[in-house]
Protein backbone atom coordinates (compact mmCIF):
# COMPACT_ATOMS: atom_id res chain seq x y z
CA UNK A 1 0.00 0.00 0.00
CA UNK A 2 1.37 3.50 -1.02
CA UNK A 3 1.57 6.44 1.58
CA UNK A 4 0.46 9.66 0.98
CA UNK A 5 1.01 12.98 2.21
CA UNK A 6 -2.71 13.49 3.41
CA UNK A 7 -2.04 14.32 7.22
CA UNK A 8 0.88 16.85 6.46
CA UNK A 9 -0.45 18.34 3.71
CA UNK A 10 -3.45 19.11 5.47
CA UNK A 11 -1.37 20.75 8.11
CA UNK A 12 0.90 22.60 5.83
CA UNK A 13 -2.62 24.10 3.49
CA UNK A 14 -3.53 25.03 7.56
CA UNK A 15 -0.62 26.68 7.97
CA UNK A 16 -0.78 28.46 4.95
CA UNK A 17 -4.59 29.72 5.25
CA UNK A 18 -4.43 30.70 8.74
CA UNK A 19 -1.16 33.03 7.28
CA UNK A 20 -3.17 34.26 4.68
CA UNK A 21 -6.34 35.01 6.77
CA UNK A 22 -8.05 38.49 5.50
CA UNK A 23 -6.69 38.64 2.43
CA UNK A 24 -9.66 39.69 -0.42
CA UNK A 25 -10.83 37.34 -2.77
CA UNK A 26 -9.42 34.06 -4.43
CA UNK A 27 -5.97 35.66 -2.55
CA UNK A 28 -7.28 34.50 1.15
CA UNK A 29 -9.29 31.22 -0.11
CA UNK A 30 -7.51 29.43 -3.21
CA UNK A 31 -4.12 27.37 -2.39
CA UNK A 32 -2.06 28.13 -5.54
CA UNK A 33 -3.39 32.24 -5.41
CA UNK A 34 -2.81 32.27 -1.40
CA UNK A 35 0.58 30.56 -1.93
CA UNK A 36 1.61 33.10 -4.29
CA UNK A 37 0.49 36.33 -2.41
CA UNK A 38 2.19 34.93 0.40
CA UNK A 39 5.68 34.64 -1.60
CA UNK A 40 4.82 38.29 -2.94
CA UNK A 41 3.82 40.00 0.50
CA UNK A 42 7.10 38.17 1.94
CA UNK A 43 9.06 39.92 -0.40
CA UNK A 44 7.58 43.28 0.05
CA UNK A 45 8.19 42.97 3.34
CA UNK A 46 11.74 42.47 3.49
CA UNK A 47 12.13 44.79 1.02
CA UNK A 48 10.01 47.71 2.87
CA UNK A 49 12.00 46.87 6.27
CA UNK A 50 14.60 48.38 4.40
CA UNK A 51 12.77 51.16 2.74
CA UNK A 52 11.26 52.20 6.49
CA UNK A 53 14.67 53.57 7.31
CA UNK A 54 15.06 55.66 4.68
CA UNK A 55 11.51 57.08 4.97
CA UNK A 56 11.97 57.76 8.14
CA UNK A 57 15.25 59.81 7.72
CA UNK A 58 13.93 61.77 5.22
CA UNK A 59 11.16 62.77 7.51
CA UNK A 60 14.03 63.59 10.25
CA UNK A 61 15.73 65.78 7.85
CA UNK A 62 12.65 67.63 6.61
CA UNK A 63 11.48 68.45 10.54
CA UNK A 64 15.04 69.54 11.78
CA UNK A 65 14.87 71.58 8.13
CA UNK A 66 11.44 73.18 8.83
CA UNK A 67 12.95 74.32 12.86
CA UNK A 68 15.96 75.84 11.29
CA UNK A 69 14.83 77.49 8.64
CA UNK A 70 12.37 79.07 11.79
CA UNK A 71 15.29 80.17 13.08
CA UNK A 72 17.24 81.94 10.62
CA UNK A 73 19.35 78.84 9.08
CA UNK A 74 19.10 76.04 5.99
CA UNK A 75 19.44 72.63 6.82
CA UNK A 76 23.43 72.01 5.75
CA UNK A 77 24.12 75.19 7.59
CA UNK A 78 22.55 73.88 10.75
CA UNK A 79 24.35 70.51 9.96
CA UNK A 80 27.83 72.21 8.88
CA UNK A 81 26.99 74.15 12.46
CA UNK A 82 26.52 71.17 14.78
CA UNK A 83 30.17 69.97 13.49
CA UNK A 84 31.85 72.52 13.85
CA UNK A 85 30.51 73.11 16.89
CA UNK A 86 31.30 69.88 17.99
CA UNK A 87 28.13 68.31 18.80
CA UNK A 88 26.97 64.18 17.85
CA UNK A 89 23.53 64.54 17.75
CA UNK A 90 21.67 62.48 16.03
CA UNK A 91 19.14 63.22 13.28
CA UNK A 92 16.61 61.29 15.01
CA UNK A 93 16.96 63.26 18.20
CA UNK A 94 17.28 66.38 16.64
CA UNK A 95 13.89 65.78 14.70
CA UNK A 96 12.28 65.06 18.46
CA UNK A 97 13.94 68.02 20.28
CA UNK A 98 12.35 70.28 17.30
CA UNK A 99 9.37 68.80 17.94
CA UNK A 100 8.97 68.20 21.18
CA UNK A 101 11.64 70.57 23.21
CA UNK A 102 11.61 73.73 21.27
CA UNK A 103 13.68 75.46 24.09
CA UNK A 104 16.43 72.94 23.73
CA UNK A 105 16.32 72.72 20.24
CA UNK A 106 17.12 77.02 20.82
CA UNK A 107 19.85 76.13 22.74
CA UNK A 108 21.46 73.89 20.07
CA UNK A 109 20.72 76.51 16.96
CA UNK A 110 22.28 79.29 19.07
CA UNK A 111 25.51 77.02 19.58
CA UNK A 112 25.71 76.53 16.31
CA UNK A 113 25.50 79.51 15.07
CA UNK A 114 28.02 80.82 17.55
CA UNK A 115 29.97 77.77 15.88
CA UNK A 116 29.31 79.32 12.27
CA UNK A 117 30.81 82.76 13.50
CA UNK A 118 33.44 81.54 14.82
Amino acid sequence: MRSMKGAARTQAKKRLFRKVKGYVGGRGGLYRTAKETLVRAGVYAFRDRRVRKRDFRSLWIIRINAAARERGLRYSEFIHGLAKAGLELDRKTLAEMAVADPAGFDAVVAQVKQALAA
